[in-house]
């Protein structure tokens, strides 16, 4: 008799999920992105060849940088000192002015939909107008000097800074505000409930990151007749002494390393010590309680001075002090702010209304040349900084030697500005895009490394222990555990660098960079000021599209 094995049930698997239009529309859309990238380095003329070309001259230049020329010492610090005062009075301004702001866009705190609305729609037009344009105008208002810098880095970084604090206040855990509104607390009340977990740390961290930002910024204005070290720059490569432009900007490269690796021991100080918040027993307390405090049986609010509270009473004593001794190192007049201020009317119709001098063809061109300087270095950058970052990461790289070597690569790259290196790439290559390109490609990998190596390091490490205990290979947990949760970190983050490079490929044309950043030097130089207008308008309109578009892409690949 044969018996025949019953044959096992057949197993039906789940079908394999549709991609959703909006996810196959995005992924479309970064395939394109990398296509324009590709096709704008080829049309750029950036190849192998061209570099190799430029050796010579990048021999010719070192050998006329060489030997350094420093200024004598006293000028020197002098130097140093004003560009630090004028970075640390923009920066203090636009802190000022974000807290207001941050605090009417917030959900958490504002219950007007106009004077929300109003508030983002500052934040990104602070975001969108360059702060060389809001400095050549505080220039016709203000004549030269730091007053027109302080002025234009401060009201430009309102756009960083208000965004980073509202987005701060709205993930606030909203228990200490609910708590005093259910006390019969006033919206004031409530809001000093709350904004104190903000100010540690985000609030000084922010502000430390914005100063990096406005010290590299504060370059770039020398060229248009802020003071500073950037000045000093600026009047010595126009008199070709490449010796004395050297040195200063490697002055620059050692201040930018410094203020960055102490900016960030700070906000890593910040960081662990915020572990409790302040609930109250603050001069806002005294403010909105004034009269209770004397009531018969009342509590004081006031709290004991611990240690935690005698640090911020000398963190704002050291503050104050920075703030005088600033005002006092770029001589600030009350006289000519408040006559500035009388002419602002008559400045501003010399802007308006806005026109193209009769090169429109000519701006058109130079923007699209913007553009495709932005996404070859986007590229560009992209491609170098991916096996950096990789490299740099903690969860990924086992040996610590190389993991401190590339993070100590990427922290000196960072400390580089883009502005030195288009000086430089302009000397070897010679004015136009190409110089452009690499001096931002450069500048990408420094900024990108970083970010990817953090977004490995923030990934989830029990997925990853997971595919470990299953058997899976270190390569296999790196592309499908590791790479899989933070790819959507690395799309918005090479957008955000694609958004950056639009804006920083407009300022590098100042010194012959390639794009529409030399015409808009140009014009403000000739007084044509409705050219600057219309520059500044066919900016905003691409920096909007650009930003409309990484939302999009940001909302839809999380």
């Amino acid at each position: 008799m044969t018996v025949t094995a019953p044959h096992p049930p057949s197993v039906q698997l789940p079908s394999r999920p549709t991609p959703l239009a909006g996810t196959v529309a995005a992924g479309l859309v970064l395939i394109g992105l990398v296509a324009a990238g590709i096709w704008s380095v080829n049309s750029l003329g950036i190849d192998l060849a061209t570099i190799v070309q430029s050796l010579d001259n990048a021999v010719a230049f070192t050998q006329r940088m060489f030997p350094l020329d420093f200024p004598p010492l006293g000028e020197t610090l002098g130097l140093i000192f004003e560009t630090l005062a004028i970075v640390f009075l923009a920066t203090l301004l636009s802190v000022v002015l974000s807290i207001p702001v941050a605090l009417a866009a917030a959900n958490a705190t504002t219950r007007g939909k106009v004077s929300q609305g109003t508030a983002r729609t500052l934040i990104v037009l602070a975001r969108a107008i360059p702060d060389l344009v809001l400095a050549i105008v505080f220039l016709r208002m203000f004549g030269l000097g730091a007053t027109a810098g302080i002025l234009a880095m401060g009201i430009h970084s309102v756009g960083m800074v208000a965004k980073l604090y509202a987005d701060a206040i709205e993930e606030l855990d909203d228990g200490p505000r609910e708590s005093v509104e259910a006390a019969g607390g006033s919206r004031g009340q409530q809001i000093t409930a709350s904004i104190p977990q903000v100010l540690m740390p985000q609030l000084v961290a922010t502000a430390l990151h914005r100063f990096d930002i406005n010290l590299r910024t504060s370059v770039l204005l020398g060229y248009v007749g802020v003071g500073g070290i950037g000045l000093a720059i600026a009047d010595a490569l126009r008199t070709l002494n490449y010796q004395r432009g050297m040195a200063l900007a490697l002055l620059v490269l050692g201040l930018c390393i410094g203020i960055e690796l102490l900016s960030g021991a700070i906000r890593a100080a910040i960081m662990k010590g915020s572990g409790g918040s302040v609930v109250g027993g603050t001069w806002a307390d005294r403010l909105f309680n004034r009269g209770a405090a004397d009531a018969p049986g009342a509590v004081r609010l006031t709290p004991p001075w611990t240690g935690a509270r005698t640090q911020r009473f000398l963190a704002g004593v050291v503050i104050l002090v920075l703030l005088l001794a600033s005002l006092w190192q770029v001589e600030m007049s009350l006289a000519v702010l408040w006559q500035g201020l009388l002419d602002l009317p008559e400045t501003l119709g010399l802007f308006f209304p806005p026109a193209t001098g009769g090169a429109l063809d000519a701006l058109v061109q130079q923007l699209l040349v913007t553009i495709q300087i932005a996404l070859a270095a986007t590229f560009l950058g992209a491609v170098l900084a991916l096996p950096i970052g990789v490299l740099a990461a903690n969860n990924v790289v086992a040996n610590r030697a190389v993991r401190t070597t590339f993070r100590v690569f990427i922290v000196v790259v960072r400390g580089i500005p883009e502005l030195i290196l288009a000086i430089i790439f302009v000397v070897i290559s010679g004015l136009g895009g190409v110089a452009g390109t690499l001096a931002l490609a450069v500048g990408a990998v420094g900024l990108l490394s970083k970010l990817v190596a953090d977004s490995l390091e923030e990934t989830d490490t029990a997925v990853q222990d997971a595919m470990r205990t299953a058997g899976a290979t270190e390569v296999q947990v790196f592309f499908a555990a590791t790479v899989r949760q933070a790819a959507p970190a690395f799309v918005a983050h090479t957008l955000y660098l694609l958004d950056s490079n639009i804006r920083a490929a407009t300022l590098l044309g100042v010194v012959g960079a390639g794009g529409i950043g030399f015409l808009l030097l140009n014009a403000s130089r000739v007084n044509q000021f409705e050219v600057v207008t219309m520059i500044l308008i066919l900016m905003v309109a691409v920096v909007l599209a650009v930003e409309a578009l990484s939302m999009w892409l940001r909302k839809t690949v999380r």
